[in-house]
């Protein structure tokens, strides 16, 4: 059984819970991308999206969900691109066929693609990728991260709407492209002070006309904004056109739904967007809410915030859940992460279940933004063990030891104490 203690859900169960859509209809690329068949009624990764790891979870083949075993995730320091996670919120067939490819853009859609600044500006901008490709580049290293990642351990209290992530919807990168910042300060924005949010858009359409689409506004003194970029390249290559390419906003720091792929459209506003994906959904309640009371529809800006930058997080890597190692002296590792605001300054193991908590060597040197490896040697006797593993940072934020507590009926934000059970032998 592959479990984490706050779950109790084992393998077979969460796959049929999220498993993928039915029967998928053939489907034929656009010109200069690979073409796409889905003939089996339970298509693995890789004939759902060409050029992905079958050995991928899928929770939703319709619209090309997917995330990654953590024994792939963590022989990488920088997540390839076949085995990072996927997360799309239309429809990877029908109209969204272009993007069901890890190819890059085709040579004529990246020579046209051209980007709109507008807004409370003097003068509107058309930026081409081209205009890009000529301003000074830089690189982010940083965490990609569903804002689900993990609601499967929220279904222990009760279950919430969405794929049934484990921890495998997260991915590092890095991305290379043009800073943001950059771009605003050449821009003449309005002579009043009203210019407060930046919202972006994207190629994708809702399927049904009409449709909540998938736009995004972010406070411009958000500290993260400083660090965005408009992104050309994903680990040294043009980026997938799944993830976003040619042209994603990155804002290292900041959960998936907020790195707007396909880039189309930046606007400067007074306000946020109106769109429902910003209103309603990906918000996090202000205070604790229990099942029932409390849905996505009662969201508001007054009682919730949208899931703008992680919560601080911190995963193990090794030994797995349910797997077997040799008793002696056992070697712990993983992977600790937050939002980059302030610096992540300990992670900290425990083998009784929170009573003593031991420090563990943290390398920090892929920077604020990227995952924080850290690793512990501990000597463990033959029979079974339960690891506890909790992050905090300079601010004092920390992973709540009941990570229930955070429940919500979004499932969004999981960041509770990992659990980890295995054996030593």
């Amino acid at each position: 059984m592959e479990t984490r203690d706050y779950a109790r859900i084992d393998r077979r169960t969460f796959l049929k819970v999220a498993g993928t859509a039915g029967a998928a209809a053939g489907l034929v690329g656009a010109p200069g991308f690979a073409p796409l068949a889905l003939a089996q009624d339970k298509p693995t990764a890789d004939a759902i999206i060409h050029g992905k790891s079958a050995k991928m979870i899928v929770h939703n083949g319709k619209l090309g969900v997917m995330e990654t075993p953590l024994d792939m995730l963590r022989g990488h320091r920088t997540t390839p691109m076949d085995i990072l996670y996927n997360r799309t919120h239309f429809p990877v067939d029908g109209d969204g066929k272009w993007m069901a490819t890890t190819e890059p853009a085709d040579r004529e859609t990246v020579q046209n693609w051209t980007i709109q600044v507008s807004g409370l500006v003097q003068r509107p901008k058309s930026i081409k990728v081209s205009d890009l490709e000529q301003m000074d580049h830089v690189k982010r290293v940083a965490v990609m991260q569903c804002a689900g990642n993990g609601r499967s351990y929220y279904w222990a209290k009760a279950k919430t709407p969405g794929s049934g992530w484990k921890h495998g919807g997260m991915g590092n990168l890095e991305w290379e492209g043009v800073p943001l910042k950059s771009l605003l300060t050449s821009l003449e924005l309005s002579p009043d002070d009203s210019v407060k949010f930046l919202t972006a858009n994207g190629k994708d359409q809702p399927p049904v006309k009409g449709g909540a689409d998938v736009i995004k506004s972010y406070h411009l003194a958000a500290p993260q904004l400083d660090d965005a970029i408009l992104a050309l390249r994903m680990n040294g290559k043009p980026i997938p056109t799944i993830h976003g390419g040619p042209v994603r906003l990155i804002i290292p720091g900041y959960y998936g739904n907020m790195n707007i792929k396909w880039l189309t459209d930046l606007q400067l506003m007074n306000e946020p967007t109106p769109s429902a994906i910003m209103q309603k959904t990906y918000r996090m309640p202000h205070s604790q809410v229990e099942p029932g009371e409390f849905t996505t529809q009662d969201l508001t800006r007054e009682n919730s915030t949208p899931t703008y930058g992680f919560a601080i997080m911190s995963v193990l890597f090794a030994p797995l859940a349910g797997q077997t190692v040799k008793a002696g002296e056992v070697e712990l590792k993983g992977v600790a992460w937050n939002d980059g605001v302030a610096a992540l300054e300990e992670v900290r193991i425990s083998l009784d279940q929170g009573k003593t908590w031991l420090q563990t060597e943290v390398d920090s040197s892929d920077g604020p933004y990227a995952w924080h490896h850290w690793q512990k040697s501990v000597k463990l006797e033959a029979g079974s063990h339960e690891v506890w593993v909790r992050a905090t940072d300079a601010w004092g934020r920390s992973q709540p030891l009941d990570g229930l507590s955070t429940w919500n009926p979004g499932g969004w934000d999981w960041h509770g104490v990992d659990r980890v059970r295995f054996e030593a032998a």
